[in-house]
């Protein structure tokens, strides 16, 4: 029942879907005023990015939050000229598979029999231990937190490779069903990004003028002349040689 209620939402929110660069795009606004935006590679179909933003108590978007793909903080310190967290500090990131939630850690230079992945029923979570008492990390499933799933204890594995800790663990069949039945709805999207269902298309045609000015975010360009789902970015600077566009809502 809990997995229903979690689809009825997907289908329920404001999507925006964009096509671009080898990826699909999708944007989620839900009725709390929560975003929600995915990127999934068009050739594996593999999800590669997921992450959350909330409004604060005046109304105002807050920072993103990443679920699936590298946090942001490790891509901040990587573009920042000025202080920047020490590299060799251990990264928490997630890495989905196909039939796996995935996660690793980045920075680990001890062997595998120091490490210990265990399930903690009574708090929701899995936890990270080592022998030496050098690393210690609790983590929940958001996806089983949704659908109200347990933990299985016997669907969690994990190895180690080149510095870094790999934990595993099985996607439930109610999750895989789900995912499926998404993936099927979001590949009903033309090349063209145009929308089927509850899905808003917007129109891009050149006009005389030198200042587009949309409230409250940004896009990406897109050509002139075409239809397209705009997907928001994190940017607030756009550039135009030449010319402008124009924003026009669908009818």
């Amino acid at each position: 029942m809990a997995v229903r209620c979690w689809e009825d939402l997907l289908k329920s929110s404001k999507k925006t879907a964009l096509v671009h660069d080898g990826k699909r795009k999708i944007h989620y606004l839900f009725e709390d005023g929560k975003e929600m935006a995915e990127e999934y590679d068009l050739t594996t179909d593999d999800l590669l990015v997921r992450k959350w933003r909330s409004r604060n108590p005046l109304g105002a978007p807050g920072s993103w939050e990443a679920e699936v793909g590298e946090p942001f903080s490790a891509l901040a310190s990587a573009d920042s000229e000025m202080i920047k967290e020490n590299l060799s500090n251990p990264v928490f990131l997630r890495q989905d598979t196909k039939t796996t939630f995935q996660w690793r850690i980045r920075n680990l230079p001890y062997p595998k029999e120091v490490f210990s992945v265990e399930v903690e029923p009574a708090d929701r979570c899995c936890v990270v231990r080592t022998s030496n008492k050098k690393y210690y990390k609790k983590f929940v499933v958001p996806d089983l937190e949704r659908c109200q799933l347990t933990l299985d204890g016997s669907a969690l594995s994990f190895t180690h490779a080149n510095n870094t800790l790999i934990i595993s663990y099985k996607k439930p069949k109610e999750v895989l069903t789900l995912e499926r039945d998404l993936l099927r709805e979001l590949k009903k999207l033309d090349s063209t990004g145009q929308g089927v269902g509850d899905w808003q298309c917007y129109n891009l045609l050149p006009v005389q003028c030198y200042n587009l000015l949309i409230p409250g975010q940004c896009y990406n360009l897109l050509i002139p002349g075409q239809c397209y789902n705009l997907l928001p970015v994190q940017c607030y600077n756009l550039l135009i040689p030449g010319q402008c566009y124009n924003l026009l809502i669908p009818v």
